[in-house]
């Protein structure tokens, strides 16, 4: 199927895949009073009197903003608000079939950190959570930071944490089908973005004595470079990556249990994955194009390939996670998601695969259960 005419085609006929829909579709006269004026005035005073209520008089205990500034949309790059418009709406369409929750799509024609945070300030009193998307790095790190700080609803960046906790899921039962203890496996992350920074810290939360390596567009991340920027620095002063080391990506995959590529396209070739333990787990979740295609990564060894497309075994998508993130931080009234709340739905993901094979180490995005299951874990 070409998917991306059909994309087009049904986009144009649907002229968007959201709406707003009433939940009293019988509004008689005096529903109208009660509803608007007169009646509305007494809530109102309510809710202003007792801020704290509003989520019992208002859509506030079950929708989410997502917003985003076009910066970092998909692998297509910085194309702007208008081009990230389509992906928040599929975001909210996901937000309300898996999990129920009343999204609204965000975009926003500034881009610098202040502005952002400005602008997402002023509208929060509007929600019961933000999701953040598509901001891109390094940017997005100090975005989340000062919106996590300043506001008293849950803000959660997926690009970072949703991949990061997907990919975790998946690695817990990679390494169960190759009899490995992530704490004792040596790990190469390839981009050092959003997505790869989340990925290494939470990997490092789970295994505190996991050996990651970073790699970037120059190569391995360490301190021999002056190249740095604030946030790759401190990955090294946080001790969450190995310092002492150089060279490039091929360097790296010497004797490397697993590769997690959230990168460029086709930047791993078989004979790095040669180089590699035996049985090596290749995480290449490049989009749309895999850092290598699956069936080359198992030619040459890999015992275990996951991506981010749907037309391949194990799709590490984000949708798994998200969903029940904000389920569970609605229903139970939680501010911060916390990197114990994130531990505990990559086990939760993880377990509903209660038998892992080499190509199903993490459920389908459609499994009914994950929401539940993730969800319970959020309070």
């Amino acid at each position: 199927m070409d998917y991306a005419q059909r994309a087009l085609e049904e986009h144009k006929k649907l002229k968007g895949k959201i709406s707003v829909e009433l939940k009293d579709q019988q509004l008689e006269k005096e529903k109208l009073a009660i509803y608007y004026t007169p009646g509305v005035g007494a809530v109102s005073s309510h809710v202003a009197e007792h801020p704290e209520e509003a989520r019992d008089y208002t859509w506030l205990g079950n929708n989410v903003a997502v917003i985003s500034d076009g910066s970092a949309v998909l692998g297509l790059g910085n194309i702007g608000p208008y081009g990230s418009l389509p992906v928040m709406e599929g975001k909210s369409l996901l937000f309300k079939h898996f999990a129920d929750i009343d999204a609204v799509p965000i975009i926003l024609d500034v881009h610098s950190a202040d502005e952002i945070v400005q602008a997402v300030t002023a509208i929060a009193p509007s929600f019961g959570g933000i999701n953040l998307e598509d901001i891109a790095a390094p940017i997005c790190f100090e975005v989340e930071e000062r919106l996590k700080a300043a506001l008293p609803i849950p803000v959660f960046h997926d690009d970072q944490h949703g991949t990061a906790i997907v990919s975790l899921a998946g690695l817990i039962n990679a390494c169960k089908i190759t009899n490995r203890d992530l704490n004792n496996c040596k790990v190469v992350v390839s981009g050092v973005g959003a997505a790869g920074v989340a990925i290494m810290k939470l990997l490092k939360e789970y295994a505190p004595t996991i050996q990651i390596v970073a790699i970037d567009s120059k190569g391995i991340v360490g301190s021999s470079r002056d190249d740095l920027n604030s946030v790759k620095q401190k990955l090294i002063t946080d001790n969450i990556i190995v310092s002492n080391q150089s060279g490039a990506l091929s360097d790296a995959m010497v004797d490397a249990d697993i590769f997690l590529g959230v990168s460029q396209p086709k930047v791993v070739t078989q004979e790095m994955i040669k180089t590699m333990k035996p049985d090596s787990i290749i995480f290449a979740m490049a989009n749309p194009v895999p850092e290598i295609l699956p069936d080359e990564a198992k030619a040459a060894g890999a015992a275990i390939v996951a991506t981010g497309r749907s037309d391949f075994p194990n799709q590490v998508n984000n949708a798994l996670a998200f969903p029940g993130i904000f389920r569970g931080a609605l229903d139970n009234n939680v501010r911060d998601i916390t990197e114990q709340h994130k531990l505990a739905a990559a086990n939760a993901i993880a377990q509903l695969v209660e038998n892992p094979t080499p190509d199903e180490i993490i459920p389908s995005v459609m499994d009914e259960r994950l929401v539940p299951a993730i969800s319970q874990e959020i309070k």
